[in-house]
């Protein structure tokens, strides 16, 4: 609790000046402990905290001062994230205008320029790792001090190694969530860069090692994430290595040796990584010669299917697509089964993102499901989709094995709540709303009730296919207002959800002045208890709804100029 006080004093108790003076001269203070600070727990958060405000000198006097000890910090359980919240700043530091300022008027009075102080300390500290590369990699602490150095000397941060572990996810959610976070960029000098690869070199020395090892192979999927996105030649020359190695080991069976390392939790990782980075052409030959007949085996596999996820969200051409398409398809209600629902999750991404085999695999869902035949049942696709349940399941039907399919009943539909969202459910409604023609999900989400849809949009993971319906390029105007139509008389209950004022918000913004009109006429019969509600009075004041309720002739002049502004930037955009 104190360590928090002291954090919420730093940022908001002091003006930005102030703030940086008393950082300034804590750090002066604490300079000559700064070793024994570190590698104490309380005095590592504190110096956390005060690292996160600190302009750019008494910065590099901290580091300076932990330089002399680096092997012994790097690898302490609190010393490491110390080094770590420093290399962090540099984003902030690194061609600030007020620290270039500062470092000029150093410089004309004779001082050290802090700058390429700070630069000098960046690359000595890579330069000592690079010198004892495979000990600081394999080092339980120190691979986190090794693979911030590298996202610093490529200048991005991900987000994947900066956020931490959510919880009681399961693996599959876990995945998807690190592959949807974006990276953040920041200029970097040239010399960051040629360090970078000077660095990456070293994983060519002991490659055997960071394919196997648990600890340093996290620092070479690191190296792969960076190095694609800013040495993409070198980054390709690496998953070459890594190829031609795994490539060249016995195998214990028939097929590509690199079949028994999809199998293994620590090289599968590290494949995974490998498929995500390879150009198109590259990733084409490695699955002729390595994954092509072996599809249904791998997505089967509690390990293997994961890479082979990988593989199928990187594919990118219809030409790689096509022959596994063919291959993993008529496995798809299997691979369900067994409970690898991202494997299917990311053949349909694949299809959304060529553009082809669209209507292919919504039948083979269909089929999965149980609700192809009759056809009456396909309009109760998405509550199945979502809830990853087969028909018979979600509407908890006794079917006699071997009997015809009964018709789907409207009255049992209606009257049954809707399920629990999952997110891969979520996941693949999103993509089958992108695909060229979602007529079908769309009618499906046409019939639901307006409580089913509430709860859908008030679902943390539904709301995201809410989303869709609005983003969604192949989701007509009419179609949209079509489904949305169901939420009349919901709004108050959505407006007053987490999620669902999220929801409201995105269906407000692209409203027109009619529909505008209906929404805040129906929340401004409950204006009181949208007031009192944490979501709801943000919602109102979204609204304007006092404007509404009070001066409705200047709320419609309001919201015609909005439209307007609304319009002419979609045109420019257009344009």
């Amino acid at each position: 609790m104190d360590l928090m006080l002291f954090s919420l004093s730093l940022k908001y108790s002091c003006p930005h000046f102030f703030l940086a003076l008393m950082v300034h001269n804590v750090l002066k203070e604490v300079e000559t402990q700064a070793l024994a600070l570190a590698t104490n727990r309380t005095g590592s958060e504190m110096l956390q905290e005060l690292l996160r405000f600190s302009p750019l000198k008494p910065l590099c006097r901290v580091w300076a001062a932990l330089r002399s000890n680096l092997r012994f910090v790097a690898c302490h359980r609190c010393g490491v994230h110390v080094l770590q919240s420093t290399l962090l700043q540099l984003p902030r530091l690194l061609g600030s205008p007020a620290e270039e300022e500062k470092e000029e008027e150093e410089e004309e009075n004779g001082k050290d320029g802090s700058l390429e102080t700070l630069e000098e300390l960046v690359l000595g500290l890579a330069s000592e790792v690079c010198d004892d590369f495979l000990f600081y990699c394999g080092d339980t602490h120190g691979s986190f001090l090794v693979r911030t150095l590298l996202q610093v000397l490529g200048g991005t941060l991900l987000e994947s190694e900066r956020a931490r572990p959510g919880g009681s996810k399961s693996s599959e959610t876990q995945r998807v969530t690190t592959r949807e976070s974006k990276p953040t960029d920041f200029e970097v000098p040239e010399v960051f860069l040629n360090c970078l690869q000077n660095l990456s070199s070293c994983f060519l020395k002991d490659i055997a090692v960071f394919i196997t090892d648990k600890i340093s192979s996290f620092c070479l999927q690191v190296a792969l994430q960076i190095l694609h996105r800013k040495l993409p030649q070198f980054c390709a020359y690496l998953c070459n290595a890594v190829i031609g190695y795994l490539s060249t080991r016995s195998s214990s069976g028939a097929g590509s040796p690199l079949l028994l390392f999809l199998r293994d939790q620590t090289s599968s990782r590290l494949l995974e990584q490998v498929l995500l980075v390879l150009e198109p052409l590259r990733l084409q030959s490695l699955f002729e010669d390595h994954f092509q007949g072996h599809l249904q085996t791998l997505a089967a596999h509690p390990i293997a299917n994961f890479p082979l996820q990988r593989l199928l969200d990187a594919i990118s051409t219809p030409e790689l697509l096509s022959p596994v398409f063919e291959e993993l398809s008529p496995a798809l209600e299997a691979v369900l089964a067994q409970g690898h629902t991202g494997v299917v999750i990311a053949l349909v991404g694949a299809c959304r993102r060529v553009g082809a085999y669209q209507a292919q695999v919504l039948q083979l869902l269909l089929e999965a499901f149980h609700c192809a035949e009759p056809s009456s049942r396909q309009v109760a696709c998405v509550p199945l989709f979502a809830t990853l349940m087969a028909y018979e399941v979600y509407y908890e039907l006794m079917e006699e094995e071997g009997a015809m399919p009964a018709e789907h009943q409207v009255e049992m539909a209606t009257a049954r709540t809707l399920g629990e969202v999952t997110v891969l459910g979520s996941l693949l409604l999103q993509h089958l709303l992108h695909f060229s023609t979602p007529g079908l999900i769309l009618r499906s989400l046409g019939s639901l009730t307006g409580p089913q849809l509430l709860a859908l949009a008030q679902s943390p993971a539904g709301s995201h296919v809410l989303d869709a319906i609005l983003t969604s390029p192949s989701v007509t105007r009419k179609q949209r207002r079509r489904v949305l139509q169901a939420l009349k008389g919901q709004y108050v209950s959505l407006a007053c959800s987490r999620h669902g004022s999220r929801v409201l918000d995105a269906i407000w913004n692209g409203a027109a002045l009619g529909t505008r009109k209906e929404i805040a006429s129906e929340l401004g019969e409950q204006n009181q208890e949208l007031i009192r509600d944490p979501f709801g009075h943000h919602v109102a004041r979204n609204v304007a709804l006092t404007t509404f309720l009070k001066r409705r002739e200047a709320w419609e002049q309001q919201q015609s100029a909005v439209a307007k502004r609304r319009r002419a930037l979609n045109s420019v955009l257009e344009d």
